[in-house]
This record gives structure tokens, C-alpha cells and sequence, in this order.
């Protein structure tokens, strides 16, 4: 199960009854530039001010025990992608995991809130690319295109990673929605030039904006394209 808008409150409820979770972060190793990045959580200790987490790039830490992460910067690195979590349970854990879960059971009230804090956070701090950005992203999966599109729009003002539409695509949907398809040209070209001719996203509004301009061959090509870059792309 994923969600929006999660809290570290809710990530220790979750290692403290047994449930893995994953979580979605920003991350820009030494010598690299900023990318996306999943990290699984497996304990945390208060006393310490750390989580624990298992990393593909950093490691398992110290006899396997899990690289520590103080609170502060798991939360800097996680709201990039607007405090994404995947938890991990068995079919018979599932009532305790909604329980846990509160107000977020409901992936409509996840974004609510999840679109609260980035509000709050763009009142606080301007010009807070990330936050205008998740403003957006909890924008679009409540429906709200116009709304979202406008925060996309303040969010690009400020300084975003160029590799920040490898991994969100809420700007393409948003910009699709509400007949902005020059923007989401731009997008996609974008994309295509800097590296995310990779991605199956970039093929798949390529093939969308085909068909608002009635090539429906070279949109057939895109959606093959997409799909030969990933068979499970369910879009």
C-alpha cells in the first residue's frame, strides 16, 4: 500500500508493529547530481534522533543493523517527494496496517493533507520549489487540475533538480488536463533531450498530445515505445 503526506510519527507506528516501509527521498551521493531514491526503513531510536534504513547505494551499515539517518534529514530528503511511503504487510495484517493508517486509510484524505503542509510550507517559505511542487502533486490526485497547474507553475520558478520529471509527472497530467499542451510539449521535449528518453512516462504524453493533434499512428508508436520500455506500465 502507498500514500502521500506521511508523517515520521507514522513510519515509527508502522517499524514498531512489524511493517516494513519504504520511502521515496531525494538524494545526491557525492559526486552525483540530485536523484530519486527509495530507501527501506527497518527501526528507529529516539534517544538517538535516527532512523534505520537499508540503502541499495550506501549500504545496510554496521553488521547489517541499517545506516542511521537523524530525523531532521530524512524528513529534508523525503518531503522531495512529498513524504511518499510504501508499506509493506501480509494479507492477515491488513485491518491492523488501516488502523495504523488513521485518516490516511483514505488515499483522497492523504492528499488533503498531504496539500495542507505543502501549503503551509509555501506560506512559510515562498519560495519553496518542493513545497509548490507537492501543492501540485496532492492537486492532482484530488482531481483539481487547474489549481494544480497554477502551483506547477510557481513550483518551476525556483530551482528544481533537472531530473525532477524522471520520477513525478504531475505536470504532465496537470498541463494535459486543462488543454495546456504547449506546456506539456515543452515537458516532454525536455525530458526526451536531458536523459528521460528512458522513461516510460516521457513516451506516454508524448503519445497523449499525439492524439490531441489527431496523429493517432505516431501515438500508437509512443504507447509502443512506453511499453517496450516497461511491459507492466498500466497507464
Amino acid at each position: 500500500l502507498w500514500r502521500m503526506g506521511g508523517t515520521q510519527d507514522l513510519l515509527k507506528s508502522f517499524l514498531a508493529n512489524g511493517l516494513p516501509v519504504v520511502i521515496a527521498i531525494g538524494f545526491a551521493p557525492e559526486g552525483y547530481d540530485w536523484l530519486g531514491h527509495y530507501r527501506l526503513l527497518v527501526g528507529y531510536d529516539d534517544a538517538q534522533g535516527v532512523f534505520f534504513a537499508y540503502d541499495s547505494y550506501l549500504g545496510n551499515g554496521d553488521n547489517g543493523n541499517g545506516i542511521t539517518v537523524p530525523y531532521g534529514e530524512l524528513d529534508a530528503d523525503w518531503r522531495q517527494f512529498n513524504r511518499k511511503f510504501i508499506v509493506l504487510y501480509r494479507p492477515g495484517e491488513e485491518i491492523r496496517l488501516r488502523n495504523l493508517l488513521g485518516e490516511l486509510v483514505e488515499p483522497a484524505r492523504a492528499a488533503e493533507l498531504a496539500l495542507e503542509r505543502a501549503q503551509e510550507e509555501t506560506r512559510v517559505t515562498p519560495q519553496d520549489g518542493f513545497a509548490w511542487f507537492n501543492a501540485g502533486t496532492a492537486l492532482v490526485a484530488l482531481g483539481r487540475y487547474d489549481e494544480a497547474a497554477l502551483a506547477y507553475d510557481q513550483s518551476r520558478r525556483f530551482n528544481l533538480p533537472w531530473r525532477m520529471l524522471w520520477y513525478q509527472f504531475g505536470p504532465f497530467e496537470a498541463y494535459f488536463n486543462v488543454g495546456r499542451y504547449s506546456d506539456l510539449e515543452a515537458l516532454v521535449t525536455t525530458n526526451l533531450i536531458n536523459g528521460g528518453q528512458y522513461i516510460e512516462e516521457t513516451y506516454y504524453w508524448q503519445g497523449q498530445l499525439y492524439i490531441t493533434q489527431g496523429q493517432s499512428s505516431a501515438a500508437a508508436d509512443a504507447f509502443e515505445r512506453s511499453l517496450r520500455i516497461n511491459p507492466n506500465f498500466m497507464a
